[in-house]
């Protein structure tokens, strides 16, 4: 997929045309499988400024988590990355060593997984584990190691961080445990945190605090953001700007306010549309008819045709990405003879 080059202007706290901290550009992620190569992520591009926040948001199946694992060299076997770059304070993490993206992750890049049970070692105290996370990249002392995991925790709002330290995994709730989590990331206050699905398996008022503690923190220390969710009322309310991806393609690309304000690509008008309010009680929810398609079976051209209320036979050939009326980038052929 051809598509525009992703603007260079900053969002919130970098600066205009400054050097973008992370490009990811033309990335391919693949799959081998016995029925055939999955293409999980097929041609994403995308820029991220240095303090800025970015959201990437579509269904499940979407390829939101393969292009972050693709970003932290953390996709295995089967999968590997079949082409394009990503380029961090511009090097290209895809050509680094093994030697070498592990000493930048946890370091200048962190991601926050969906699950914190999964993250955390259950046979080790919750501070031991921040403490390992500090230590493997700065020459810190056991004692102030331990000080700064319990000014960590302070900072991610956990209480009595001086005993909670001490405890092991299960005995904290699951927004606790999210909470050390994110600690962990931001021991070595990294340049770039990646949060995945980080409230999913939390109950709404845990939600609001953990997007608020991130909202707080990315203030404080000047981190940027790339946030995954499938919930576009999420990115609304966090970040930037925004990528709609659907079956592994970018649909839409822009600053949030005009992506969801003035939603261009049918699919991202689907997911705005989905969103409750409180008007709407009594009233069935609105939702995009059918499903995602199986990656092993993707249509022709525009992934989203079969679903699509626009649907025309050109959609079987894949548009690029083109600006807008509203300013998104949008890989629709509604707004091709426009171009």
């Amino acid at each position: 997929m051809s598509a525009a080059p992703p603007s260079t202007t900053a969002g919130n706290g970098g600066a205009p045309d400054a050097p973008a901290l992370l490009s990811v550009r033309d990335l391919q992620t693949h799959f081998r499988t016995a029925s055939g190569t999955v293409k999980a992520v097929d041609g994403v591009s995308f820029d991220i400024q240095a303090g800025s926040s970015l959201g990437i948001v579509g269904e499940s199946g979407s390829g939101k988590s393969v292009t972050s694992l693709s970003i932290m060299r953390l996709v295995e076997p089967p999968g590997f990355v079949a082409g394009g770059r990503i380029l961090f304070k511009g090097r290209d993490l895809v050509s680094f060593s093994e030697r070498e993206i592990r000493d930048l992750r946890g370091r200048d890049i962190c991601l926050v997984f969906q699950d914190p049970m999964a993250a955390l070692n259950p046979v080790y105290k919750v501070g031991d584990q921040v403490i390992e996370a500090l230590q493997a990249h700065q020459d810190i002392g056991g004692r102030a190691a331990r000080e700064r995991a319990i000014e960590l925790f302070r900072m991610v709002g956990i209480p009595a961080p001086e005993r909670r330290v001490d405890d092991y995994p299960h005995k904290l709730s699951g927004g606790m445990r999210q909470r050390v989590t994110i600690a962990i990331a931001l021991a070595n206050e990294p340049d770039l945190l990646i949060l995945d699905e980080p409230t999913t398996a939390l109950d709404v008022t845990i939600q609001a605090q953990i997007l608020d503690l991130v909202r707080d923190l990315r203030r404080r220390i000047n981190t940027a953001v790339l946030l995954i969710t499938h919930d576009i009322g999420v990115v609304k309310e966090m970040c930037d700007e925004v990528v709609v991806m659907y079956g592994g393609r970018v649909m839409e690309r822009g600053p949030t306010a005009q992506v969801t304000g003035a939603p261009r690509h049918p699919y991202t008008v689907g997911l705005l549309a989905s969103i409750p309010s409180p008007g709407m009680k009594g009233q069935r929810l609105n939702a995009i008819g059918g499903s995602v398609p199986s990656p092993l079976r993707m249509p022709p051209g525009c992934p989203f045709q079969p679903r699509c209320p626009h649907a025309m036979p050109v959609c079987a050939t894949m548009p690029s990405l083109r600006r807008t009326d509203s300013g998104s980038l949008a890989a629709c052929w509604l707004y091709e003879e426009r171009a």
